[in-house]
Parts: structure tokens; sequence; C-alpha cells
């Protein structure tokens, strides 16, 4: 399949994307409004620099590199996309004013072409591995400079990248620079056509995460607030329908041997809080919602944590009592997410089997001791009242993870030195 073709068949599709939106609106109030951003309608102000960073994850990533952007180029005008609800709240919570910021339209050529022409930037930095066929297309049509950063490219990704190398080869070879994590991932981008010279192994920005005192701060003060002293906490983030059951089974398990454990109970979309409340009830267990602002006083089992941009504090409050932290999506064939996050909080950190998307940043960990492989709900259930048996090899592990963290640092550095190139 070419870029032609490809466009074609998007444009057929088109109707299905309407009713994508309406059925997201049905299950989230998230996506009821913002439709024309989707199909670049936007009223929107010229800008200097497209910055396109998909969802929380990437966002978090992006924000030390889109700060020392703006330190450096005062006066310059950046633009954020995102395209999920998450990543949006985070972009304004933590960018507000200093930057314009809306959803990445659908990849229709009309859409695009509309967005690109609007914001008249000359450069376009893509955050890891989105990439649209028709965005960068057009963007070289316009005579865009198109990067690629903190770039990552699963074993399964490259293969499905080589089976439609029709459409993702010209896309990939026409990319001016690309700023990869590690030597394997350069390898992957180079046996796709992409020239040597193009591409520079920076590390992850992952590793440059900062995270904020006052995260710390209002972690103290929940503390404060619950009243448990000496439970053990832990908690469970980024966690995908699939694994409710798995992680809810885990901590009845745990409450076995010790009966005051807390859990806090992320889910990964707002769209399953609701799913995710019900579970826990059906599952026996006492809860309490951070949405209607209950307490997880002494008794309570679970608190679901159903707001928006609060896991790191979260992974806060189980650092302060000496916890833990399971990384969901990846008992289910999702990919998984950051187990960076829990690491840089001091946590020892749980992922199972299919975390894919993280493989170099999991082997690290695991390599240092931080992180644990577990295979079901079952082995997670043992490995937390391990954990909150030996104390010592708890805080082994939460120190393990900090040092890993530590030592990677620097890939922001080479990143901006990379990119500003001419």
């Amino acid at each position: 399949m070419n870029r032609l073709l490809y466009s074609l068949l998007l444009y057929l599709l088109s109707p299905l994307l309407l009713l994508y939106l309406t059925l997201r609106a049905s299950r989230s109030a998230d996506y009821r409004g913002r439709w024309a951003e989707r199909f670049g309608l936007a009223t929107l102000q010229p800008c200097d620099l497209l910055i396109h960073s998909v969802s929380m994850g990437e966002t978090l990533a992006a924000l030390p590199l889109i700060r020392a952007i703006l330190a450096r180029k005062p006066g310059i005008r950046i633009t954020v996309t995102t395209t999920s609800p998450t990543g949006s709240a985070e972009v304004v919570k933590a960018l507000g004013a200093q930057v314009q910021h809306c959803y990445l339209p659908f990849d229709l050529s009309w859409c695009v072409a509309r967005f690109l022409r609007a914001l008249n930037a000359s450069e376009l930095i893509i955050m890891e591995t989105e990439l649209w066929p028709n965005l960068i297309h057009l963007a070289k049509v316009r005579g865009m400079k198109v990067q690629l950063a903190n770039a990552r490219l699963s074993a399964k990704s490259a293969a499905s990248y080589h089976k439609w190398h029709r459409l993702t080869g010209p896309m990939l070879t026409s990319i001016d620079r690309i700023a990869v994590q590690t030597q394997i991932e350069a390898e992957r981008f180079q046996a796709l056509g992409v020239a040597a010279q193009r591409i520079a192994i920076c590390g992850s920005l992952k590793f440059d995460l900062h995270i904020d005192e006052s995260r710390r701060e209002q972690a103290r003060q929940l503390r404060q607030q619950w009243g448990r002293d000496r439970d053990p906490v832990w908690v469970a983030g980024s966690v995908h329908p699939g694994e409710f059951a798995a992680v809810l089974a885990a901590h009845k398990a745990l409450l076995t041997r010790f009966p005051q454990a807390l859990l806090i109970f992320v889910p990964r979309h707002p769209e399953q809080f609701a799913a995710a409340a019900e579970a826990i009830v059906e599952a026996g267990l006492s809860l309490a919602r951070r949405s209607a602002k209950d307490m997880p006083v002494p008794g309570v089992q679970v608190l679901l944590g159903d707001t928006m941009g609060e896991l790191l504090t979260w992974y806060g409050v189980a650092s302060i009592y000496q916890g833990a932290a399971f990384v969901g999506g990846t008992l289910i064939h999702s990919g998984g997410h950051n187990p960076l996050e829990p690491a840089a909080m001091g946590l020892p950190v749980a992922l199972g089997p299919n975390h894919w998307d993280f493989t170099e940043i999991s082997k690290l960990l695991q390599q240092a001791g931080n992180l644990t492989l577990v295979q079901d709900g079952e082995a997670l259930g043992e490995l937390l009242s391990l954990w909150f048996t030996d104390e010592p090899a708890r805080a082994t592990a939460g120190v393990a993870g900090l040092a890993v963290v530590e030592q990677n640092r620097g890939a922001l550095e080479k990143q901006l030195s990379w990119l500003s190139q001419e």
C-alpha cells in the first residue's frame, strides 16, 4: 500500500471516525468537545515549531525538552499537539499559556493540510514513534524540517513497518533527523532504509524526568490526612481492562498477610473509571474514590484514582509509606507503560510479561534489581507479600531504581544538541 491508496482508504473510512468519537464521547466527557480540532478546523495562531507528544507518557517525556527550547529561544512560538485527553490535560497543566495547544487532526490529507497551513511552522518535532504518513509528507511539501525525538522502535513495530514498506519507507526516509534511545533501535531504523548519518543515539528523555517538589509535598499532606501510619500501600498504575481482576486478586492475597494494606488503583483511561469501581465492589473490597474526595481512612482497602494527572502523586504517596508499584498494560497484549516513573520515586516495580514498548528501560531496571516480572495476579500477590515482609529487600530494590534513573540522565542535552543542528 502506498500513501495515495492509504489516503483514499482513510477517506472511505472517515464516517467511522465520527462513530469512533461518538462512542468515546458516550463513555468519557473528555471526548464530547473539541471535535473541530480533530478535523483541522480549529482557529489557530501561526507558530515557529510544532511538537507532537501523543498522550500522557510522551508529554511527560517532552516537557523537559519543551522547557529547554523555550529557555534557549526566548520568543519562540510553539504549538504542542496530543491525541488523548490525558496528554492534553498535562500540556495545559504544565505549560499553560507558554505554548499553544490543540489535538492533532486525523491523518486525512485535507485536515492535515489546513492544520499545517494555519500554523505555518518551519519545524516539526514528533515524540517517540507517532508517525503519520500524510502529516510527514505534507510537512515536507511545505518545506518543514521534520525530526523524531526520543525515538523508540520495538521489534514488533519494526516488523510492521517492514511489512508495509511501500507506505512507511518513503515516510521514514524523509525524516531529517532521528534521536533514538538505544543502539538496537538505531539498527532497526537503518534496516528500514534510514541513512545512518540521520540517526544519533541519545538515550531516553524519560530518564530526565523531573518530579516537581509540589508532587512530593502533596503526597506528604495526603499521608497526614489519611491517618494510616504503618499500613502497606502499593499502586497499580495505568491499569487496563483485562488486568482489573488480576490486580484485585493480588490485593486480596496481600490482605490475608497484611489486613490493613491499601491499594491505590489507577485505570489508564478515564472512561474505565466506572468499570473499575464496579470491579472493586464486586471483588468484595471496600472502596474510596478520589473524585468524590473520599479519604482512605484505616479500614478502606482500595482507593480508586479516578482523576486525571495524579499518577505521579500516587507513586509519591506509596514511596512515603515505603510501598511498591505495578505498572499496567503488561498483563495484556498492550506493550506496557513507563516503569521509570515509580522507579524515580524510589519504589520497587513489578511488570507483566508484555512490556515491549519499554524493553530496554525494563531490562536496565531488572538487571539493577529494581524491577521484577510477574506472569499473573497470583505471582504479583506473592511478590507484594515478599516486599512487605522483607523490608531490607524492598528498600534495596527501591534504591536500585533511583540509581538507574540517575546514572542514565543526560539525554536532554544530547537530543537538544542533535536536533538543533542545521
